[in-house]
């Protein structure tokens, strides 16, 4: 079935204000200072989308954002993102301030024009763009009613379907939503969120109870430890490579970019853990979570060096 897109990215968008390099966290009412401040997009859908692009393929982005924020529009075009998608109203954009240290991040959040996402996937012109994409993946808590409502038909079209949620605790323990993790090719959980979901510690022990509950294309995001998947009963473990990290906003979400694109491919599961984890990895190398995303050339060039090594 030919496509407009290779993947269509649905979710929630923000104006990121990216305060990294701190050696610590503040103490309750202490100012720290840093030279190192960025805005930027963000959000997973914009980074995914963007991650995406950055490897050459046909990244579509639907989202909302404020009609004020002209530079959002202009600078997921910069990255070559396809942008028809992307909702503009009145209310202002969504808001993160993100703190960072070389370890670890907190997230301050307003969610502005992101409540709107919900009646935005509703629209039949919204949908029918979606049903254009290879592969359809959800940077979002996708509300229950709503997948029931879309999954059927982007099915239907051909599409193969991936969901990242984020952390939502309230989200990842209600029943329905695992429902939701049932139907999807890759449900792309982090280590916390998994052990959320499933009051379980390990990487192999929340695995297995993902895999015992139905949900078979979990994905589990382990930070500096990689990534872990479970296929056929066997435990698929993949570190990232060293890098210099100066900022991990958003590797999660660039991970999931590196995964996606490797299933297009139809690479092996191990293959797509790899991939994800090498663009997860680089994605940390500047402030804000954009900046420093991989393109093709620079993934090949690694994958050359590891054959000749």
């Amino acid at each position: 079935m030919n496509k407009a897109w290779d993947v269509a990215v649905a979710g929630e968008i923000f104006a990121d204000h990216v305060f990294s390099g701190f050696a610590r966290w503040p103490q309750p009412g202490e100012e720290l200072f840093t030279d190192s401040y960025v805005r930027e997009v963000g959000g997973g859908a914009a980074i995914t989308a963007c991650g995406l692009a950055r490897l050459g393929r046909r990244s579509a982005l639907l989202a909302v954002a404020g009609r004020e924020d002209a530079w959002i529009g202009a600078r997921l075009r910069s990255c070559d993102v396809i942008v028809e998608g992307l909702k503009l109203i009145e209310e202002g954009t969504a808001v993160t301030v993100s703190l960072s240290t070389r370890d670890d991040r907190s997230f301050f959040t307003w969610p502005g024009t992101n409540k709107q996402l919900a009646e935005h996937l509703r629209d039949p012109d919204t949908q029918a763009q979606l049903a254009q994409a290879r592969h359809v993946h959800f940077a979002v808590a996708l509300d229950r009613a709503l997948a029931i409502e879309l999954f059927p038909l982007l099915k239907h079209n051909g599409c193969t379907l991936s969901i990242d949620p984020g952390y939502h605790p309230d989200w990842l323990t209600e029943a329905e939503n695992w429902d939701t993790c049932r139907e999807v090719d890759f449900f792309l959980p982090n280590e916390k969120e998994g052990q959320i979901m499933t009051s379980r510690e390990r990487p192999e022990e929340i695995l297995a109870e993902l895999t015992s509950a139905g949900i078979h294309g979990a994905v589990l995001k382990l930070g500096r430890n990689g990534a872990a998947a479970l296929v056929n009963s066997q435990m698929i473990r993949v570190r990232p490579p060293v890098v210099e990290a100066i900022d991990t906003t958003g590797a999660g979400d660039a991970f999931d970019a590196g995964l996606i694109d490797a299933t297009l491919d139809s690479q092996s599961v191990p293959a797509a853990l790899e991939r994800g984890c090498l663009c997860g990895s680089l994605s940390t190398r500047r402030a804000g979570a954009i900046s420093a995303l991989p393109g093709r050339e620079e993934l090949d060039l690694y994958y050359e060096q590891i054959r000749q090594s």
